[in-house]
Parts: structure tokens; sequence; C-alpha cells
């Protein structure tokens, strides 16, 4: 089975929100199931599943932050006679923004082992790892001290003893994720209601974060202080999928939280699917067409309304 998925969606912030964030943020969160939870990776009705994103925002800044992603997944050994199977994935994240192009590029090989509990259920555990590199154009940079009365002038000397510099560090994540299905069989469809809760933790070995090395004593080599390290993110979420009973209506609601640091996260909302037609349940010869809208707020920043539309094969 294969699902092409494509997505267009408008994010309207209040002007006087802020956003608080340590990580990559999105706004169509819950299309990101690698970044959300490992144990996403290879856990969904298909064999294959292709993901990409694009973020532009606060173009009229002249430097927005610029957010692309890439994730490809899909599962191991999948058997319908097997009760477990391994998924396997891949993604990568770069984000960017400022005069001076600050950037980080995540890349995360992910796996998980997926068994299932009984007919009607399942539990995966997974975990990723892999690299984080930070880096920018600092010769770009400014400071208020080269303001010469009128403008900032870069030719005037910044006063600053700081070497900045670019670096890699290691990156390590783990989740569990439970799925409930029932269905009521009928002549034309099975109608399916599922629930999917997780838990995830990113950064569990909380990586330093070396920009400068104005930290470093240059007599003795040792650190002025502990340099910092990236805070851990803790994610929760919960998906349901419920086919109305004799009609071609799915609504899927979700739930996500998430806390880094001092830092919160809540994105709640629906889509709300109609079926332009019902695939032939037993040949396999027509399949199903839908169109979707969904209405996502994150709590105290935006409001997110998007378009699905969603093609069997």
């Amino acid at each position: 089975m294969k699902r092409i998925i494509f997505i267009s969606c408008l994010a309207i912030s209040a002007l006087t929100s802020k956003v608080n964030a340590q990580d990559i943020h999105l706004a169509q969160i819950q299309e990101s199931p690698l970044y959300l939870n490992p144990a996403n990776t290879g856990f969904f009705a298909g064999y294959y599943r292709v993901i990409a994103g694009y973020r532009n925002q606060w173009a009229s800044m002249g430097k927005p932050y610029q957010t692309m992603g890439l994730s490809v997944d899909g599962g191991l050994f999948r058997n319908r006679h097997k009760s477990a199977f391994l998924g396997i994935g891949l993604s990568i994240f770069n984000d960017k923004a400022g005069a001076a192009n600050l950037q980080n590029t995540m890349a995360n090989l992910n796996l998980s082992a997926i068994l299932k509990l009984t007919a009607k259920s399942a539990l995966s555990a997974g975990i990723n790892g892999g690299i984080s590199m930070n880096n920018a154009n600092y010769a770009k940079l400014t400071y208020a001290t080269q303001y010469n009365g009128t403008e900032i002038d870069p030719s005037r000397p910044t006063g600053e003893s700081v070497a900045y510099q670019s670096y890699t560090s290691s990156d390590l994540g783990a989740g569990l994720a439970y799925e409930f299905i029932t269905d009521k069989k009928r002549n034309d469809r099975d109608y399916i209601t599922s629930l999917r809760i997780g838990v995830a933790a990113f950064h569990l070995n909380r990586a330093k974060q070396e920009f400068g090395n104005s930290q470093i004593d240059p007599n003795t080599g040792a650190p002025y202080a502990e340099p910092y390290r990236l805070p851990t993110r803790y994610v929760g979420s919960a998906t349901v999928r419920y086919d109305v009973p004799n009609s071609k209506v799915t609504v899927n609601p979700s739930f996500i939280y998430m806390i880094q640091g001092p830092a919160t996260e809540i994105n709640a909302g629906t889509y709300i699917k109609y079926r332009f037609k019902n695939g032939t349940k037993v040949t396999g010869e027509k399949v199903e067409n839908s169109f979707g809208v969904g209405l996502f707020y994150r709590v105290g920043d935006a409001i997110i309304p998007q378009i699905l539309i969603d093609m069997g094969n």
C-alpha cells in the first residue's frame, strides 16, 4: 500500500505571542511522526512512507526562519502471519534564520520493534540516534558597538572577544507507542475506530551546545563554567481515528504535549475527512479518495487550519 498526502497550511499567529521552543518548531507537527516519537517508525498501515515539509515564517523581517524536513520509514520482515516485525527510518531536518544564517541540521536513524499483542492491539518500542550540526556565517554578525550615530557600520570594530565556532554533537532518543483498533464490518467497507498513545524523550544524552570558546581559560585550558547542555525534550501524544458508521466521514482528532526545559507546548485539533468514494473491499480494483479539512490550535500561540487530500494507491 502506498499513500500520497498533500497538505496546505496557513498558521495565523498573534503578534504579541511568544514561541516557547528550543527544538525545531513545526505547525503541522502531527504530520511529522518520527519527530514526535521514534516508536512511530514503521508503525502504520502500509509498506513505506515518505514525508517532506517546508516552512518559511516571518518573511517580512528580512531574514525569516526556514525549516526543511524529510523522513522515510517502513517495515522490515512484515508478514500478516507473524506477530512481530521491525521498523526502520531516516529523518533529516534543517533549520536556519537570521542575518548570519544560523542553522542546525539534524540527521537521525530510527529503529523500532512492533509487536502485535492481540488481533486488535499492538505495541512499538523505538530508538533513534544521529548527529546535530550547528554553524553560521559569523562574519555577518553586527553589534551595537558598530553604530556610528546614524547606522550600523560593519567596518567598525566590534569590541567582541568571542571566537565563534561551528560544532557537531551526538543525539539519542527513545519512545513507546500503543495502538488499539476495532472495526465494524459492513458489505461496502470496514469502519475503523482506533486510538494511539505514545511517550518519547529526545536528546537523552544532553549534548553540549558550544558556539564560542569564551568559556575556556586560555592559560589553563579549563572551562570557566559548565557549558550549556541541550535540555531533554519529552513528548506525549494521542491520536484517534473514527469512521462514522454507514457514512463517508472520518474524524481524526489529535493531542500533543511537549516539554523541554522551561518551555512547554500543547497542540490539539482535528481533521474531518470526506470520502469521495469507497474502495472495493475484496478485489481492490477501486481505491478510496478523500478530502479533509483540519483545524488545530497551538495553545497561546497559533491557529493552524489545514487542507488534506488523501489518495489510495
